[in-house]
């Protein structure tokens, strides 16, 4: 791939990167890569990306901006209050870096479509903000043979881990063997969440997208990384393929998406 006289201008400081160069560059380039959820983590993760020179970011919302996003989800504005996630953040991003193609996705994530959509793209970004959606897109993931790099946070604190399908790699699964029960964890509403703490893990999470596709550093795979904020503190844990995993173990009981129990 070759690069205009901007593009080397604009990825400047990507480039002179000995472990990014332009060979980086042009995978990012050629990357397609979809955000699920246009809110605190996937607001700097679309930013990131979009500033990153990613060829074809996705973003799959269907929710609408209000006013109490805005503490947290840096796409949007007090301008976009009532309009789609997907349209405001799509246009951020265009502001950022008006050569990207954004395919906006407007709908909410089901059994019916999340392999379809997922098996387009080449990474995907879990943003979401609930466990069957986590569960739904992790499964569909694996199940369409692709990178996942998922991300949460909840108050004060925050988790990430890129997941890859493939022999002796752990699954989501295999650390979170089932959703929780329903209305047993309170959601972003009751519990709250410092907005600056989602950025926090919504950049980690654009970072470790950019390191799969460019293959610079270390992969976050068969790891999980761990943040408080209120002591200024990362840690990290060792994650094992799980051989009693219905998902990915030695006798799955999850064989598709279809019988893996999603209620987002």
């Amino acid at each position: 791939m070759s690069f205009s006289d901007q593009d080397l201008e604009r990825y400047a400081r990507h480039i002179v990167l000995r472990e990014v160069g332009g060979a980086g560059q042009a995978k990012l380039q050629a990357s397609r890569v979809l955000v699920i959820g246009a809110g605190g983590l996937g607001s700097p993760v679309i930013l990131y990306l979009a500033a990153a020179g990613v060829g074809t970011l996705g973003i799959a919302d269907f929710d609408t901006v209000s006013l109490s996003n805005l503490q947290r989800q840096i796409a949007h504005r007090t301008a976009d209050i009532g309009r789609p996630k997907t349209q405001s953040a799509a246009d951020a991003a265009r502001a950022l870096n008006p050569n990207l193609k954004i395919e906006s996705h407007d709908l909410r994530l089901t059994e019916d479509n999340a392999l379809d959509l997922i098996g387009r793209y080449d990474i995907v970004a879990d943003g979401s903000d609930n466990f069957a959606t986590r569960f739904l897109v992790a499964d569909a993931c694996f199940f369409a043979r692709k990178t996942l790099v998922s991300a949460a946070v909840s108050e004060f604190s925050g988790q990430l881990s890129t997941f890859k399908p493939g022999k002796g790699q752990p699954c989501y699964r295999c650390l979170f063997a089932e959703p929780p029960p329903p209305d047993s964890v309170q959601s972003c509403s009751e519990a709250g969440v410092l907005g600056a703490a989602a950025g926090v893990m919504g950049t980690l999470q654009a970072l470790e997208i950019i390191k799969e596709i460019t293959g610079a550093g270390e992969s976050m795979a068969g790891k999980l990384l761990i943040y408080e904020a209120l002591d200024t503190r990362f840690r990290t844990v060792t994650v094992r393929p799980d051989p009693a995993c219905k998902l990915c173990g030695e006798s799955p009981a999850i064989r598709g998406i279809s019988n893996s129990s999603h209620q987002a």
